[in-house]
């Protein structure tokens, strides 16, 4: 096994899943998050491990639509094995099929984006770009107050709790969204579903713990993992726990096209 690509993926693709997150992962994180697009030689390498490996899947906290967008996946050939989990596994496109699932808005939500606007003016707030996410609403302060999404952290905690609604913190952005699903939960199903007997998930952020935490009970179990963080000087929390840490976006696109060619 070389440093980068494990050995157990290289003579087994066909029982191999490939998890990865989406922004900070495949894509660079950019201040407008709807220009976000993919790095092109990831997108190049994952058609190409589309057809040795036995699952690819995408799982990130992005809604679905967004990701199917900016990942360019419909307009590239060679991705028939691959899953798009949106908004934590509350989605879910698949490309061998085309069949897309998805639950309603919660109340819980709608009713934050009618109170937000008021509650942002309450606490000096304005400035923060409010995304809807269908089933989250996302507070971005990439390039607003720095320190402000810090200031915010306690009161939205206490506003989440009066909503019933998860905390989902990121890279200069705070989630509220409807609790019950995460990306550890849509990792572990897709193992279930595709009998995978490798793991390997890269991810960027503190979002992508429970499925550092699924592919640790799954490697308790008996199965083979393999962790990768795309690192930055933002987010150190992934370090610790991987076993391959990349420099970014750029470095992920590398380290796919290394493991597309070892495979060819």
């Amino acid at each position: 096994m070389t440093a980068r690509l494990p050995d157990p993926v290289l003579a087994d693709p066909e029982g191999t899943l490939l998890g990865l997150d989406f922004d900070g992962t495949l894509a660079p994180i950019v201040e407008d998050p709807q220009r976000a697009f993919i790095h092109p030689d990831s997108l190049a390498a994952l058609r190409r491990l589309g057809a040795r490996l036995g699952q690819i899947a995408i799982i990130t906290g992005r809604p679905l639509d967004q990701v199917r967008r900016l990942g360019r996946f419909e307009a590239s050939g060679g991705l028939d094995h691959l899953v798009i989990c949106g908004q934590y596994g509350a989605e879910r496109w698949d490309a061998s099929t085309g069949v897309i699932s998805r639950p309603p808005q919660p109340e819980s939500v709608a009713e934050l984006e009618r109170r937000l606007p008021q509650w942002l003016a309450e606490h000096d707030a304005e400035a923060v770009r409010v995304e809807n996410k269908g089933l989250a609403l996302a507070l971005h302060t990439r390039g607003v107050a720095p320190g402000l999404l810090d200031e915010l952290a306690a009161p939205l905690k206490a506003l989440a709790a009066e909503l019933d609604l998860a905390i989902e913190p990121g890279r200069q952005v705070i989630e509220l969204r409807a609790p019950g699903t995460d990306k550890g939960d849509a990792l572990a199903e897709l193992v279930e579903q595709t009998k995978a007997r490798q793991i390997v998930f890269a991810g960027d952020d503190l979002g992508d713990l429970p499925a550092f935490d699924t592919v640790d009970s799954l490697r308790a179990s008996g199965h083979w993992g393999y962790l990768v963080c795309s690192a930055s000087a933002e987010q150190q929390a992934l370090v610790p726990r991987s076993d391959l840490v990349l420099d970014g976006p750029d470095d992920i696109a590398a380290w796919l096209t290394e493991l597309a060619d070892a495979l060819s």
